[in-house]
């Protein structure tokens, strides 16, 4: 199997460090599937640069529209994780990608829109060629220690209001 890498904590970059990895398996023209749980908004860099990086990169979601903090979270979230989990596991042993990127699956298994067991079973099923990228801050400690690599991402500073600039965090 590939490496396990996991990024968590709560400071801003664990989506974009996965990204980063999936910009250079691109570039080596390698196959990257990045399947993001709990997001649904289009308006991002990663999702309008599908069509640009052309067939090695894919990128699904599974997130419910409109959706705002995690206290809102109800069943439709759980079905709709669940369903990215089973669309994960198809993709995986179909496509075998050279990355698989499970974006804010860290915070979906916090959440309880998925069991820590349920990750584990499908980190048991990864293809040897893949490896694999988990991000989301509150990260199990089941899913650390099943990592190979962990960075945490902590934040040590930044401005009273957080800028939101295209482009750069989204």
């Amino acid at each position: 199997m590939g490496y396990i890498y996991l990024y968590t904590g709560t400071g801003g970059g664990k989506t974009a460090n996965a990204l980063g990895l999936a910009l250079r398996t691109v570039g080596h023209r390698r196959n990257v599937v990045i399947i993001q749980f709990m997001k649904w908004w289009k308006d991002t860099g990663e999702y309008k640069i599908r069509k640009t990086l052309g067939p090695n990169y894919e990128i699904y979601q599974f997130g419910r529209k409109g959706w705002h903090g995690l206290s809102k979270l109800g069943e439709e979230d759980r079905k709709l994780a669940r369903k990215a989990l089973k669309f994960t596991r198809q993709v995986m042993i179909g496509k075998k990608p050279h990355l698989l990127v499970l974006d804010e699956i860290n915070l979906a298994v916090y959440c309880k829109l998925l069991s820590v067991s349920d990750v584990l079973a499908l980190l048991d099923l990864v293809p040897r060629r893949t490896h694999v990228v988990l991000t989301g801050r509150f990260a199990p400690k089941e899913l650390i220690e099943r990592a190979d690599f962990v960075n945490e991402v902590v934040a040590v500073k930044y401005p009273e209001k957080i800028p939101t600039t295209k482009g750069i965090q989204y």
